[in-house]
């Protein structure tokens, strides 16, 4: 029997403290310590005992809270403790995920996780050859981590048969909804036995995602470790008014600056992400892009590039957002503000993971200013404005600012003789003590690598949530 998700069970008590309280298998512990977890998250400690228990779990919490191993843990322990093997063109766990990126993050979850237990895992998604995929699929997984796209793929040509699923993970629920996979998720549901158990994990629980749960899963517990849509408190968030034809001079200028050690910027576009990395690249500055363009090897090197830190700068659109789970960002830049309030919430999330601070730098223009009014009542946050530097306080009707070339090699080659101008030939003219001074003020305005506007105190938050 089915129950409205306001009638859930929604848990409120802290949980357990220790990863043994679980009763988790001796290889999962030690795996866990091999990588250094102590304690489980918040969600992981209330959703962990619920999974192992049986039951279908709503779970709603923010990006980088520990939710993969909130599912991926009792998972484990389940499939570990089944005497029969998985026939072969079948799997017996399915997660779903909305992006090739966080589908190759979860699965390479599941083999941290699973230690020494004999389990095999498999992704598949979009973007590369399916005969490999076929083959992977062929003697039966264990665990199967998907995009649904990729998934019916394989469905339709045979390559895997969905009637022993036993466990059902929709991960970044809202996500798959807002990129449109609702019809695919529906048809994917149809193939699966309906003895099974299902977990939805969400960051944001709007009325589409209440309605999911009322559809897939059966007498479940809504677990909430923080209110929807909140954003990460240790983000130092600020706000700068720039016209739009300004924004790639002030995203060069900020950095320049070293303490912009690995920063996410994040376009509304496809085209607009490869628009700012080549215009960073003519600044001298390395950056690459990540997008739904990009072919999946493309997207591969540049994540590895960015996450190694070869690359300091990785320009992404909103389908990355949720994939790109790389430590130590310390600036997210938002050079254009999302026309969907939530999906700030996931940009920002990139930052500030595992304890760190991070900080959060949008730019806004004039057309942009009713998105940010909607982030701010979403968040109920009011973001600090900082003015835009010296340099790039223009009309939006007034000239370009150029940033400088990269200076080109001399050249061998005798410069030609030119003809004099009429002030060489009329002599110097007289100074002009006004423009004098306009000079030195603008030289002034302009010295140092970046703009005192964007210095910020480190470990300081500068922004308040409101509480209602």
């Amino acid at each position: 029997m089915r129950r409205a998700l306001a009638d859930l069970l929604i848990l409120k008590d802290p949980g357990l403290s220790n990863f043994s309280d679980f009763g988790l298998l001796p290889p999962i512990l030690d795996a866990l310590a091999a990588e250094g977890y102590d304690n489980p998250t918040p969600i992981q400690s209330q959703a962990i005992p619920q999974v192992l228990a049986g039951r279908d779990l709503c779970g709603i919490a923010q990006t980088g809270t520990g939710k993969t191993a909130a599912f991926a843990l009792p998972i484990l322990q389940r499939l570990a403790g089944e005497t029969t093997r998985t026939p072969r063109g079948t799997c017996r766990a399915l997660v779903l995920s909305p992006t090739r990126e966080l589908a190759s993050q979860i699965a390479q979850s599941f083999r941290s996780y699973r230690g020494r237990l004999p389990l095999s895992t498999a992704v598949v998604f979009g973007g590369v050859p399916l005969g490999p995929q076929q083959r992977q699929l062929a003697a039966g997984v264990d665990i199967l981590v998907a995009t649904p796209g990729r998934l019916l793929d394989l469905i339709d040509r045979r390559a895997l048969e969905l009637s022993g699923i036993r466990v059902l993970v929709l991960d970044e629920a809202d996500r798959m909804l807002d990129l449109g996979f609702i019809h695919a998720l529906k048809r994917i549901v149809r193939l699966l036995p309906k003895q099974r158990q299902t977990l939805l994990f969400s960051a944001t629980m709007p009325k589409t995602i209440a309605a999911l749960s009322e559809e897939y899963l059966t007498d479940p517990v809504k677990v909430v470790v923080t209110p929807p849509a909140t954003t990460v408190e240790r983000v130092d968030q600020t706000v700068t008014f720039v016209p739009a034809e300004r924004k790639r001079e002030l995203l060069a200028t900020i950095l320049r600056d070293p303490d912009f050690a690995r920063v996410l910027v994040f376009t509304r576009t496809k085209h607009g992400a490869d628009r700012v990395v080549r215009h960073l690249s003519q600044a001298g500055i390395d950056s690459a892009a990540i997008h739904g363009n990009k072919s999946q090897p493309q997207r591969e090197r540049a994540l590895a590039g960015f996450r190694a830190g070869h690359t300091r700068v990785l320009v992404a659109t909103d389908i990355a957002s949720r994939g790109i789970d790389v430590e130590g960002v310390s600036h997210v830049v938002n050079f254009e503000l999302p026309n969907v309030p939530e999906d700030y919430v996931h940009r920002i999330g990139r930052t500030a993971r595992a304890g760190a601070a991070g900080s959060a730098i949008s730019f806004c223009s004039d057309e942009e200013k009713p998105y940010l009014r909607d982030i701010e009542k979403l968040t109920r946050v009011a973001i600090p404005a900082l003015p835009a530097p010296a340099a790039l306080r223009i009309a939006a009707s007034g000239p370009p600012v150029r940033l400088p070339e990269r200076p080109s090699p001399p050249s061998t080659r005798p410069a030609p003789a030119q003809p004099r101008s009429r002030r060489q030939r009329n002599g110097p003219r007289r100074p002009n003590p006004a423009s004098a001074g306009n000079r030195q003020r603008n030289e002034t305005a302009d010295a140092g690598s970046l703009p005192a506007f964007l210095r910020f105190p480190r470990g300081k938050s500068t922004v308040h949530s409101a509480r209602s």
